[in-house]
């Protein structure tokens, strides 16, 4: 049994040694703010939205972004309807979209998807805005992440929130996930002068990326991870805008939500497979924004393997042996319990400092912070799964919809 502790224990310290550099950007966030920027130049932006049966949701997104406060002669909108069963084409047309439709049953995918679309946009932009269909956008989104492009970042992440926080401890998990990436990694790695990472929606490249990409070139199950890691490794900078704010829609139910993090996890290996060594070797180089990726796509997924498998196979051992059940659990749930107390504290961190930017009610923040251990710890059998399950990807089903207007309204009235 001293044994099963030991290899605990060691995992346990190889976990906080790989991660402890995040808890010091806790305080750097606290401490240390971004520098204001100039308005800039009025840059031209195609705003790229790919969607597969979101005709309830795309005409909310299509509004907030002819809403911006930015010139609408320089935004223009297209929306790849991609293997749609449904009027998502048509919808998005009667919001005066340029709508383009794609089917195909082999390339499947958000990354295909956007290599479709941008292989017939034939006007020539200074760069492209990436959103979900899910999405809905600040009035100030395109003129604040404007000035990140203005000062040099040719790629830019920004602030995601959650459209539905309060639904369950599904939804809020995520929310609070996204609120803690944008807060507690993204606005450190900024002020220290480090490259961001890209989640999925909300974010910028320039022209000169596309260029230098020869396209958009990411397939991958994690297409935004994918392409964080590959423009990281070859030198880019990605910057985040944190004045820039969306809102997406997160899943709610449990079986979508296991194949979405399931999914999450095997793009992660994908991932770490084509540019695993292109991060060591700028580990050694000096980068740490290199080496900040190279965490963020490795060690958790791999420790939480090693972990499972040592813990399952020491429990069938010693049950085979007689020993007692109690005994055997009890480092397992240590190490649980040791882990969970880590994610609240995080989870609690988050809500606190981004409290006036979450919609729902008093009681149902609180009640986030408490269940997003449990959120966090059902990646271990997603993190198992993914092992065993074919890779595949599926969309996720959007039903929420709500304009930014009413989001500010309900936060208004639910902190009351």
């Amino acid at each position: 049994m001293e044994t099963i502790k030991v290899i605990n224990y060691v995992i346990m310290v190889i976990f906080f040694a790989c991660y402890a550099y995040q808890f010091l950007y806790i305080p750097i966030a606290w401490l240390k703010k971004q520098k204001p920027l100039p308005k800039g130049l009025l840059h031209r932006y195609a705003v790229l939205i790919a969607a597969r049966n979101e005709e309830t949701v795309i005409g909310s997104l299509i509004e907030s972004i002819k809403r911006q406060n930015y010139p609408a002669d320089r935004i223009d909108i297209y929306v790849i309807a991609d293997n749609c069963t449904d009027c998502t084409a048509k919808a998005a047309k009667s919001h005066s979209a340029t709508v383009f439709e794609r089917f195909d049953k082999v390339r499947i995918g958000k990354g295909y998807a956007l290599n479709y679309l941008l292989g017939r946009i034939k006007k020539i932009y200074d760069a492209y805005l990436v959103f979900d269909a899910d999405n809905v956008v600040d009035k100030n989104f395109v003129r604040e992440i404007n000035k990140t492009f203005s000062a040099g970042y040719d790629i830019v992440t920004s602030y995601r929130n959650s459209k539905n926080y309060g639904d369950n401890w599904i939804s809020s998990g995520y929310g609070l996930w996204f609120l803690r990436e944008a807060q507690y990694l993204n606005r450190p790695r900024a002020v220290l002068g480090a490259s961001c990472g890209v989640s999925g929606t909300g974010f910028l490249f320039s022209r000169r990326i596309l260029e230098q990409c020869g396209g958009w070139i990411f397939f991958l199950l994690t297409e935004d991870i994918e392409f964080t890691a590959h423009n990281i490794a070859n030198g880019e900078k990605i910057g985040y805008c944190p004045a820039a704010v969306f809102y997406d829609e997160q899943p709610t139910g449990f079986r979508q939500s296991f194949r979405q993090r399931m999914r999450w996890v095997q793009g992660y290996l994908q991932v770490l497979r084509r540019y695993g060594v292109k991060l060591i070797k700028g580990c050694f180089r000096g980068s740490f924004s290199c080496f900040d990726m190279l965490m963020n796509i490795a060690p958790a997924a791999i420790l939480a393997w090693v972990s499972v498998i040592i813990n399952i196979a020491s429990a069938i051992f010693r049950f085979a042996n007689g020993a007692d059940v109690l005994t055997v659990l009890s480092s397992i749930g240590q190490s649980l319990l040791n882990l969970c107390l880590t994610v609240f504290i995080l989870g609690l961190i988050t809500t606190i400092s981004e409290w006036k930017q979450i919609r729902c009610s008093v009681w149902r923040k609180i009640l986030a912070a408490v269940t997003f251990p449990l959120f966090m710890l059902t990646y271990l059998p997603f993190t198992v799964a993914a092992l065993i399950c074919k890779p595949e990807w599926k969309p996720i089903t959007h039903s929420k919809r709500i304009s930014v207007e009413e989001l500010a309204c309900s936060g208004k009235e639910r902190s009351l």
